[in-house]
């Protein structure tokens, strides 16, 4: 059973910086995959990093692409997001996933578990 815990959310200013992680225990097979969602308040979750842990591929969502950085450290068995230059839209509970990928056109990330958030809040 594969357990993540999310860590490092909080309040901050736009433009400021935030770094979460994703502790994730149990066995994660070398084939799968991980991702941050967030979900903010009367919106649907979207997918907003996902990351293939057999080579560190990586896509990030137009828009917060050059702002976001997905990442790893493998001996640690942690996932990060590094924010930077955050912006209230940005605001939103972030959660940290991991699944199976499923290749078609691109890669997706199937999640199979997931964590129980961590709150991003951004004030202009």
């Amino acid at each position: 059973q594969v357990q993540l815990v999310e860590s490092g959310g909080g309040s901050v200013q736009a433009g400021g910086t935030l770094r979460l992680s994703c502790a994730a225990a149990g066995v994660i097979d070398r084939t799968d995959c991980m991702a941050w969602f967030r979900q903010a308040p009367g919106k649907e979750r979207e997918e907003v990093a996902r990351i293939l842990l057999r080579d560190d591929a990586s896509t990030e969502l137009d828009s917060v692409r050059g702002r976001f950085t997905i990442s790893r450290d493998k001996a640690k068995n942690t996932l990060y997001l590094q924010m930077v230059s955050l912006k209230p839209e940005d605001t939103a509970m972030y959660y940290c996933a991991a699944g199976r990928p499923y290749y078609g056109l691109t890669w997706s990330c199937e999640t199979e578990h997931w964590g129980r958030g961590t709150q991003v809040t951004v004030s202009s």
